[in-house]
């Protein structure tokens, strides 16, 4: 049932609210100001041992012998395990289930695992590693995607062959999908533009490496401490590997250092432990280094990307078609959704009367990516949205005049089955062209300083689960104390992003309670009901409306109660301010203490669970309902940019970012995320780069080399806030988290092109990129036969 049917998206005051909308603390804000937070590193229990892996020196390898005897024989050494201990494969995505918890007969990249050590000390467990002895059968590594295509041996994978019986050869995944007549659409165009794009990879950076803690109790439960952001994920993971039952399986996410979709996958380290802690007996951590986590990637997606679309006169769109080549690296991961995802997430907020994509995945030898922040979008968005402009100059129309022409409007349905409901993006244009003063100065500015613009969408959560099932997306537990306490349980998980303060604001809301009296314990699958993670900006949507509808089934026998006591209508009680109150008559109020006690007593202990699931969502045709999401948010950016022309040098001095996330439940949470993004997505135009030298090895897995922007690189960020108010979100909230990185990218670039007349379309923009660009400018603008 949808959300709007539940409960609406109004105030329990009617249109006035007492804590939504306002700005409040994270409800962990000082536990982690102080110090005094637990992360999973900070966990040392009593003969607890520390683990350390072994990984593979080649990028591609059949593993012949693994010898581990040494390493046994090594003082402190408690216990040693390889790939045939774990041999069952596992996958975040159910259909791809290509990865081991250490590599059994081949490794597939430098850096994967292959062995594990339990040892009473990491120096120990180090030293072990030195002495097991692997042997192996190099292999040729595909570290190119296009021969990663064209090559099909050997293979990185053994893969089922297609249904016509031919090989699938290094293919993760091809998808083809075609709405309308495509190249009728775009050959009577009046104006057709072809260009080919390529975004590089980056990775997630996050403050805290990984990190896992076992045990295994004399009952034969397995507890796991991870930093991870999908504990339900990696609860069933562990069980399948494990061959244990998910009831015998806790997992439990302690407070988080960042993730970004970088702690999304299960991983290595949490099978290690968790296997070392049943084989020994004893607790074991594993704790991995800035580099490793480097090794393990799961960032964004290289691709290739090829986009060619046309328009009439009248600036109106006829139609898209795109071809996209996606470096997988290794293994799936999320991949099978990435693909789906590069085509699906584009439809909007510009309308395609007609589109085409065919995008293809493949494995190639390097770490696995997978999903960041904006997964699989952001990249075909950068394309696409400079594409535009390109449009609107054959055109000489304003790049905001054409998006403005070519909205797709509220309460519609994209090209591809997606239902949007509310859509702020004119506004957001209105904003970005307000602040940035943007008819008066762009195209106006001195030589080498310039203003772009780019627009986009995005999901407020998926209606499909990762794995199939008819079961709530979420779920909430309430437990009212008659101190006048309320203890909130949540599976969801809090990377950072305040979704356990969201939950606090609206318990606050709904039932009249304090933020400082609301507990929330979370992500610990034992005690909370299940949530399945945080990706996809689905917390605040998903997990806000079960709160709400938890919420509501108590407040109805608060009021009742209280209305009994004051022998009036229950509708005229409200519960606000931390109290209980009469609309009728402004003498009779009550402190909540005393009203969940007069519960209490009429309806015996006081608790209620709620739950959420979407709609049935998408389009009526194979993988129509990936992409499709019950809200979509709205962003437009302006960015101004200065290029120095003599270095070459980009310098994104600001960066005007509008963002639609339906009602901002707290705005200075909301401004955070807008800036983080902003943050994020100016980063990987110009320093961030996960770069595979020509052996498969990592540049720079360091914080050292690989560079992300100080204070001092960041630009400017000015966030705008504009509330659309969806009707299936918690009061009309969508999401914040990923939508406003998206469309910044382009804007950069169409920045570059105002300042000095270049188009840019390989990432990242180098000082080289730029000279080399503003070269081939000036030979073009060179007479025939003059001499430079």
């Amino acid at each position: 049932m949808a959300a709007r049917d539940q409960h609406g998206s109004g105030a329990p005051w009617g249109d006035e609210f007492q804590v939504i909308g306002r700005p409040h603390r994270k409800v962990d804000g000082r536990a982690k100001a102080t110090g005094s937070a637990q992360y999973a590193d900070d966990l040392q229990l009593a003969g607890m041992l520390h683990a350390k892996t072994l990984r593979s020196p080649h990028a591609h390898a059949n593993i012949l012998s693994i010898d581990v005897s040494k390493a046994m024989e090594l003082e402190g050494v408690h216990a040693v395990i390889t790939g045939s201990d774990m041999p069952i494969k596992y996958g975040v995505i159910p259909w791809t289930p290509d990865e081991n918890a250490l590599a059994l007969e081949k490794v597939r990249f430098i850096g994967d695992e292959v062995a594990a050590v339990a040892a009473i000390d990491e120096d120990t467990a180090n030293a072990a590693l030195k002495l097991i002895e692997v042997e192996y059968e190099v292999l040729h590594a595909f570290l190119d995607p296009q021969e990663a295509l064209a090559c099909p041996e050997p293979a990185i994978h053994d893969q089922k062959p297609k249904k016509d019986g031919s090989p699938r050869g290094n293919i993760s995944k091809h998808v083809q999908l075609e709405f309308g007549d495509v190249d009728a659409a775009i050959d009577s165009a009046d104006v057709i533009v072809e260009n080919d794009f390529s975004f590089h990879g980056t990775t997630h950076t996050a403050i805290e490496p990984h990190c896992a803690v076992a045990t295994y109790s004399a009952d034969d439960l397995l507890t796991v401490w991870s930093s991870t952001q999908i504990t339900h994920y990696v609860q069933r993971a562990l069980a399948r590997v494990l061959e244990v039952p998910e009831s015998k399986v806790r997992v439990i996410q302690p407070c988080l250092g960042g993730a970004f979709g970088g702690k999304s996958d299960p991983f290595s380290l949490e099978f290690c432990v968790a296997k070392l802690a049943m084989i020994t007996g004893r607790p074991v951590k594993m704790l991995w280094t800035r580099e490793e986590v480097f090794y393990a990637h799961r960032g964004r997606h290289p691709m290739q990307l090829r986009y060619r679309s046309g328009a009439n006169k009248d600036g109106k769109l006829t139609g898209t078609d795109a071809r996209i080549l996606i470096d997988g690296g290794s293994y799936s991961s999320f991949g099978l959704v990435t693909t789906y995802y590069s085509g699906q997430l584009l439809t909007g907020p510009v309308d395609m009367p007609t589109y085409r994509f065919d995008s293809t995945r493949v494995f190639t030898n390097k770490p696995p990516c997978g999903p960041k922040r904006g997964h699989g979008s952001v990249q075909p968005r950068f394309a696409f949205e400079i594409q535009l402009d390109e449009i609107a100059e054959q055109l000489d129309l304003d790049p905001i005049e054409l998006r403005r022409r070519n909205w797709h409007g509220e309460n519609t349905t994209t090209v591809n089955g997606q239902r949007i409901t509310s859509s702020g993006f004119m506004e957001c244009l209105d904003l970005v062209e307000r602040d940035s003063d943007w008819k008066a100065r762009r195209g106006k500015l001195p030589p080498g300083r310039g203003l772009g613009v780019a627009g986009s969408m995005y999901i407020s959560g998926t209606n499909y689960p990762i794995y199939p099932n008819d079961m709530p997306q979420a779920g909430i537990q309430l437990q009212l104390d008659r101190s006048g306490r309320v203890t909130v349980f949540t599976g969801g998980n809090d990377i950072g992003q305040g979704s356990n303060s969201v939950v606090a604001y609206l318990v606050a809301e709904e039932l009249g309670v304090d933020v400082s009296d609301i507990r929330v314990v979370a992500a610990d699958t034992d005690i909370c009901p299940v949530d399945l993670g945080a990706y996809s900006s689905r917390v605040t949507f998903m997990v806000g409306n079960a709160t709400i509808d938890a919420c509501r089934k108590l407040r109805k026998k608060i009021c009742a109660a209280v209305a009994e006591s004051w022998e009036v209508d229950p509708a005229g009680v409200r519960l606000g301010g931390g109290l209980a109150i009469c609309l009728s008559d402004a003498e009779k109020t009550m402190p909540i203490k005393q009203a969940f006690q007069l519960a209490e007593a009429r309806f015996d202990t006081l608790g209620a669970t709620g739950s959420y699931n979407t709609p049935t969502l998408g389009g009526d045709y194979r993988g129509g309902s990936i992409g499709a999401s019950p809200a979509y948010s709205f962003t437009a950016h302006v960015a101004e940019v200065v290029v120095d022309t003599e270095t070459g040098r980009i310098t994104c001095e600001k960066v005007w970012c509008a963002h639609d996330c339906g009602r901002a439940l707290n705005p200075t949470l909301v401004k955070g995320q807008i800036e983080g993004s902003v943050y994020m997505g100016a980063a990987e135009v110009t320093m961030e780069h996960h770069f595979v030298n020509r052996h498969g090895l990592h540049a720079g897995p360091s914080l050292l080399d690989y560079r992300i922007p100080t204070a001092l690189d960041t630009p400017e960020i000015e966030a705008l806030i504009v509330e659309s108010i969806d009707p299936e979100g918690p009061y009309g909230a969508k999401e914040a988290g990923e939508g406003p990185l998206h469309s910044v990218i382009p804007a950069i670039a169409n920045a570059v092109h105002d300042a000095v007349g270049i188009r840019l379309r390989h990432l990242p923009f180098t000082p080289g990129m730029v000279l080399q660009a503003l070269d081939a400018r000036s030979e073009a603008a060179q007479p025939a036969g003059s001499v430079r």
